[in-house]
């Protein structure tokens, strides 16, 4: 009986233990490809990104909560006009699709992976170079870029943009109108209510007069060298 209560007291103490320790173990944020966040004690890979974290820091879906009581939705106002005025669009049509996007979350991680306010693809941010889709300026910056290109790309056609925004743009050249997707078709319904704008907006002179449209030439980080009508990235562009 005295051996058996020794080996119960020494478990005991051996399960504190470990939950004590894994109590102080650091712990690690990552960022999978796709736009996934994971949170571990251990390391995962070389392959994903690396942070590690204060272990006092608040959960995600906390600090979201925290941070839209701190702040109000206007706040994010000033950077939406900024962004809108450089690229030439509606700062209300910005609103709207971040209203019908994230709600004003900058936080938001969707189903698929897209993030931030604009809710930025991975593939899409990477893109645009949007090095942090987290951070509203960057976020809504990239979005805004991405918007002013579909508009562009559309010859105009808000309706049609916006259902590329959702649905991706070859999506939507694919059916040569709003894709029968039940997603996207509420999606443009939801942001064209918000916006209360037009539905045709003026394209830029230099996508009317194609001839004379310039050519920009990308060159990517590996190396590889893309040449666009349109600049997506913000760095390494080099116009023809």
């Amino acid at each position: 009986m005295v051996v058996f209560c020794k080996m119960l007291i020494l478990r005991t103490v051996i399960v504190v233990l470990l939950l004590w320790t894994f109590a102080e173990a650091d712990i690690y944020k990552y960022v999978r490809e796709d736009g996934v966040i994971l949170y571990t004690d251990a390391p995962l890979g070389e392959k994903i990104i690396k942070e590690k974290i204060n272990k006092k820091e608040t959960s995600p879906a906390a600090k979201t909560e925290t941070v839209n009581s701190k702040k109000n939705k206007d706040s994010y106002h000033p950077i939406v006009h900024k962004k809108a005025k450089e690229h030439d669009i509606d700062p209300s049509l910005v609103t709207a699709v971040i209203k019908a996007e994230s709600n004003g979350n900058p936080y938001a991680v969707s189903r698929k992976g897209a993030m931030g306010l604009m809710q930025l693809m991975p593939m899409t941010a990477s893109e645009l170079q949007v090095r942090n889709p987290f951070d509203p300026e960057d976020n809504i910056d990239g979005g805004t870029r991405y918007l002013r290109y579909l508009i562009e790309r559309f010859n105009g056609n808000l309706t049609l943009a916006l259902a590329a925004y959702n649905a991706g743009p070859k999506v939507v050249e694919k059916y040569g109108s709003v894709p029968p997707i039940s997603e996207t078709r509420q999606y443009v319904k939801r942001v064209l209510s918000l916006y209360n704008g037009k539905t045709d907006i003026p394209v830029s002179a230099s996508y009317k007069q194609k001839k004379s449209e310039p050519i920009y030439k990308i060159i990517m980080e590996d190396g590889t060298i893309l040449f666009t009508n349109f600049p997506l990235r913000k760095t390494n562009v080099i116009r023809f």
